[in-house]
């Protein structure tokens, strides 16, 4: 089903052209006294679906029980037991199913988690925002769409029905999109978009932006929007994104002729009259400043398979 007239949404087009995706890919049970550690290379996002165990990551140790839910940004941790044992290395443990593991004698806990993986050539849009280690209590899911998530997530796992594995995927994507906007609600001193959305009059402008990211915008137009003067306006968005306004604009729309040359659908020519420019030469150049490299030197090292 496709939403005519969606109001534009800056978050839903950086996890766009990000890609991103995600998979609930492991099932894990454990009892007794264990310790494991992980080494992740993409962010994990993990529900605990019951009992309970103590995680040791950037530099804090905290317990987690039923129903938390917890998110590392390619940072190394610990699941344990008791956090004063020594950890063994979790490869160990999953050995030649990656996808499940048991440790001990009773499945005292048990864990499900998910990868949520990014374009690798744009993926500097978000990463660099997720905190390396993002806890949510069950308390704090219970009362927002997360608890429902968690609830339908640990039914579909259990249920062996067709199309089970594909609709946790989904799910473990959802729950990495409302703990973004839980995390994220106030805002961040990140100077980014994310930091913009958080300022009306500057979430005004990428609102605007994004809607149209061809439009080949100027101060003026956007200072409008924002309803403030150009200098205000200028100061306020720069320091809230972290680049001038007519400036974003500019990246963005390279963004997504970037993220349209990869897909190989277009040619550059197409690309470019799509992204607003008269001139092949134009667009040519205008990317290169922005993505540091030509359009088609672009395609060749992005271009999906």
């Amino acid at each position: 089903m496709i939403v005519q007239d969606a109001p534009a949404d800056p978050l839903s087009d950086v996890l766009g052209i990000v890609q991103a995706s995600a998979a609930c890919s492991v099932r894990f049970a454990a009892g007794g006294d264990w310790a494991l550690r992980f080494s992740p290379t993409h962010v994990k996002f993990n529900v605990v679906r019951s009992g309970s165990c103590w995680i040791l990551a950037e530099g804090t140790t905290r317990r987690l029980s039923s129903g938390d839910c917890f998110m590392v940004a390619g940072t190394p941790f610990v699941l344990a037991s008791d956090p004063g044992l020594p950890a063994i290395d979790a490869v160990s443990v999953f050995g030649n199913d990656a996808s499940e593991a048991r440790v001990g004698p009773t499945p005292d806990t048990e864990i499900l988690g998910g990868s949520v993986n990014f374009d690798s050539a744009q993926a500097d849009l978000i990463l660099p925002l997720l905190p390396g280690l993002l806890l949510t209590e069950a308390n704090q899911a219970g009362a927002s769409p997360m608890g429902w998530l968690i609830s339908q997530l640990d039914t579909e796992w259990r249920s062996n029905l067709p199309g089970a594995r594909a609709a946790c995927d989904d799910m473990i994507r959802l729950l990495f999109v409302q703990a973004l906007r839980s995390h994220f609600s106030g805002g961040t001193d990140i100077p980014s978009w994310l930091g913009g959305l958080s300022d009306p009059p500057v979430a005004r402008a990428l609102q605007a932006i994004h809607a149209d990211p061809a439009r080949h915008w100027r101060l003026e137009e956007l200072a409008i929007l924002a309803g403030t003067s150009r200098s205000a306006f200028a100061e306020r968005f720069a320091r809230r994104v972290g680049r001038p306004p007519v400036g974003y604009a500019t990246n963005w729309r390279m963004r997504v002729a970037a993220s349209q040359l990869a897909a190989g659908l277009k040619t550059i020519s197409e690309v470019a009259s799509q992204a607003g420019y008269l001139s092949d030469s134009a667009f040519h150049a205008a990317f290169r400043r922005e993505m540091g490299t030509s359009p088609a030197t672009y395609r060749r090292k992005f271009r999906a398979s």
